[in-house]
């Protein structure tokens, strides 16, 4: 299951990771947010050690999702070494994610 983080641990979860992170911004009431949840949580599982998958509630962390600059969800950021390397904003299929987090592998 992908661990759920909020703005007071962000930076740790995220930020200093050693792995490339996928962060999923997303909230309950987002009918698309529910369509990639289940993709989001498979490739979580998938990639166990090797990489990361979080998902931060916009509703109840807005100043995380300020900071980034998230307008629509569901937005995906892929971070490597503290930095936004790319982004996926709405529901795409699982191997677009997967090429996306392969390459900061």
């Amino acid at each position: 299951m992908a661990q759920e983080v909020t703005d007071a641990t962000f930076e740790e979860v995220v930020l200093k990771s050693q792995v490339p992170v996928i962060v999923d911004f997303w909230a309950i009431w987002c009918g698309p947010c529910r369509m990639i949840g289940p993709v989001v949580e498979e490739i979580g599982q998938e990639y166990g050690e090797k990489a990361k998958v979080v998902k931060l509630d916009v509703d109840t962390n807005n100043g995380t999702a300020a900071k980034y600059g998230i307008r629509n969800i569901p937005t995906l950021l892929f971070f490597k070494n503290g930095e936004v390397v790319d982004k996926q904003v709405g529901v795409v299929p699982k191997a677009v994610l997967v090429k996306k987090l392969e390459a900061l592998l």
